[in-house]
């Protein structure tokens, strides 16, 4: 049971503070505030913003149509206790590494009020990895978003000391910003697609390594079987290959799974810079 009993913030006044300007905190800010709910994106630096701001920009009215709702504000800083310090939810949306992710929720933890939730986009890594500097853990938790607003899955998990109470708040507040809330009801690794999603992957990148075909077949092939839009490679450029790259080094090291497609990536993409859409060139080429 949590320590300290949470109470349910005010979310008509306050803000939602995103960190990280990245693929996904552009994207979830731009769900946000399209949904009427006030954001400050907060970069470590203004310069990394890259873009982020204007994908918000391009993408918020037409969302916010498609909710019959009004855009609320959106601000930038690079001041984590501005973002942090009067908001009632922060989403954590920095690199898939765990040592960086345990500061920052440290930092987070100690900023924001103690109603105020702290959930990690973490795809992989479980929110009880990343409380071994926080005190106030009954408020943490993952709150793992895909690639809105294409896929709008939205999964919840505890760190093993979250509030109960705070689930069917959380996913009543996505569902009206027009997310799919699913509730991973036991920790795991990946909480629920990502597992499944995971080996799909794994197995794509080693028919790459092993030269057994190439992208455009195999998303080709991908589409027909499913009647997907996309196929696993395109999905896998669109995230970043380097985001692909430092999630699989969690699986394989929590999971003890072989390394040879995550090995295989970084050597013919991560270190020579081709990361997928981001730098113009990955699997697709």
């Amino acid at each position: 049971m949590p320590s300290t009993p949470w109470t349910k913030p005010d979310t008509s006044t306050r803000p939602i503070a995103v960190i990280g300007a990245g693929v996904m905190g552009r994207r979830i800010s731009m769900m946000w505030i399209s949904a009427g709910y006030k954001v400050i994106l907060c970069e470590k630096s203004m310069d990394d913003y890259d873009g982020a701001v204007d994908y918000i920009t391009e993408n918020k009215d037409k969302q916010a149509a498609k909710l019959g709702t009004d855009v609320a504000e959106l601000k930038v800083t690079d001041s984590l206790q501005e973002a942090a310090g009067n908001a009632w939810m922060v989403i954590e949306a920095v690199p898939e590494k765990l040592e960086m992710k345990i500061e920052i929720l440290a930092e987070i933890d100690a900023i924001a009020p103690p109603d105020c939730i702290i959930a990690s986009n973490s795809s992989s890594l479980r929110t009880s990895q990343m409380i071994v500097k926080t005190k106030k853990n009954y408020r943490i938790c993952n709150g793992h978003y895909y690639m809105p607003p294409e896929q709008t899955y939205y999964e919840v998990m505890s760190c093993g000391q979250t509030d109960p109470d705070i689930f069917p708040f959380l996913m009543e507040k996505a569902a009206s910003a027009g997310f799919q809330p699913v509730h991973a009801k036991v920790e795991s690794t990946g909480l629920v697609f990502n597992r499944i999603w995971a080996s799909i992957k794994r197995e794509v990148l080693l028919v790459l390594a092993e030269g057994v075909s190439d992208g455009h077949t195999i998303d080709e092939m991908f589409k027909g079987w499913f009647k997907a839009a996309k196929g696993p490679c395109q999905m896998m450029d669109t995230v970043g290959l380097d985001t692909v790259y430092n999630i699989e080094v969690v699986y394989t090291e929590q999971r003890d799974l072989d390394t040879t497609a995550r090995d295989w990536l970084k050597e013919a993409y991560v270190d020579k810079g081709n990361l997928g859409a981001k730098s113009g060139k990955g699997l697709l080429g």
